[in-house]
């Protein structure tokens, strides 16, 4: 029993910026560190899923600082200042035990990197000081495992890599009218699922059209579209296996199990506007960053994004940290704002989703409500606190 609990503490968890496996781009996970594996989660409308994306098992893993891979990836120039090739700190780790290797790898100032097999994880912190917080955590992790701890992969079931295929361009056959996916109504257990797809349909769909060669490389891609909120499960079949799959067991290839399109898979054509920025906004003094909940002004939907808060002169900018821009996506001058906690159990006005918690709001002068949920109370704390103290 005391085994059982020791494998289920928790050392360490927080945001942080993982790389996808097959397209390349970056997504902020929830990642819970036990002491013999590195699980992470996806959060939706602002709650986080009961159940992993993935695993790193650390069992034989060796951490070593810095590595250069990502050394073109940009630098946070607007967060630091001037670039800064210095910052571009990583944490390798190779496996060896079963023929297999691993990395994680910190990129530019604050990042990290695992791999089982061929698979690497790619991560990113929002600070150096976090980035050097998860590796030392890791790492401390990793001495307390004994070999004989770490299970045995399947060699049947090693991930793969499928290059040069972008999602976007396979969302777009997929809704061809003449060669695209046919969306059917479908009955299962009683139930009726209106304009969908089995998993088995997609797979045909995929090989046919020579997006991949075989089926197992169907089923990964198709696990990238619904890992990147392309593709969902609406089935009963299809959505138990995500909640007690592993993680190359989540996508189907199956007759009864069903899914469909994300509403928003009718690709957003990338409207946001462009923001004008001076320089003195971000000529500041960093006082503090780091990844928070922010709920849209529109769609009303949670997003992960890098809060920085700077002083001389006050300016709060928000960064998405999924952009290889790392320019802000937003930002107000904090002068005559009005900073408030929210209570965890009620209702509030203008909130929506399932939340975690730790909510707090500000008004700017403008009237312009933003609702942002920290990872804690303590931090919810310290950022009231300190955004009060550049709000005068």
């Amino acid at each position: 029993m005391d085994t059982i609990q020791d494998e289920n503490a928790v050392l360490k968890e927080g945001f942080l910026v993982k790389r996808g496996h097959i397209v390349h781009n970056w997504k902020a996970r929830w990642f819970v560190l036990h002491t013999d594996r590195l699980l992470y989660y996806r959060y939706e409308g602002g709650k986080r899923e009961s159940y992993p994306r993935g695993k790193v098992i650390l069992a034989e893993c060796k951490v070593t600082c810095p590595c250069l891979e990502y050394e073109n990836r940009p630098v946070d120039q607007d967060v630091l200042g001037s670039p800064r090739t210095s910052d571009r700190c990583s944490l390798a780790s190779r496996l060896r035990a079963f023929l297999s290797e691993s990395c994680v790898v910190l990129r530019r100032c604050s990042s990290l990197v695992a791999a089982w097999r061929i698979r690497k994880y790619f991560l990113e912190a929002c600070s150096r000081e976090q980035r050097d917080s998860w590796a030392s955590s890791i790492t401390a992790a990793i001495q307390t495992l004994h070999p004989s701890q770490a299970p045995k992969p399947d060699p049947e079931h090693s991930p793969i890599q499928l290059n040069n295929i972008s999602l976007n361009q396979v969302v777009d056959s997929m809704h061809d009218a003449h060669s695209g996916i046919k969306l059917m109504n479908h009955i299962e257990q009683g139930s009726s699922f209106k304009q969908c797809f089995t998993g088995s349909a997609l797979v045909d769909w995929l090989v046919s059209l020579n997006f991949v060669m075989t089926r197992f490389e169907a089923v990964t891609l198709s696990s990238a579209l619904m890992d990147e909120s392309f593709v969902k499960p609406i089935g009963i079949k299809s959505i138990e296996a995500i909640r007690s799959g592993g993680l190359s067991d989540q996508f189907l290839d199956d007759s009864t199990a069903l899914y469909t399109f994300m509403e928003r898979c009718k690709r957003k054509a990338s409207m946001k506007h462009e923001i004008s920025l001076s320089a003195v906004e971000l000529s500041g003094r960093v006082v503090i960053q780091a990844y928070l909940l922010k709920q849209g002004h529109n769609r009303k939907s949670w997003k992960v994004r890098l809060f920085v808060l700077r002083a001389e002169p006050g300016y709060l900018h928000y960064y998405d940290p999924s952009r290889d821009d790392h320019r802000p996506v937003g930002g107000f001058p904090l002068r005559g704002c009005l900073v408030s906690a929210l209570e965890d159990n009620g209702v509030h006005s203008g909130v929506k989703g399932k939340l975690q918690g730790n909510l707090f709001k500000i008004i700017t002068q403008n009237d312009i409500h933003y609702y942002i949920q920290a990872t804690s109370k303590e931090e919810r704390l310290e950022w009231i606190n300190t955004l009060k103290q550049l709000t005068c």
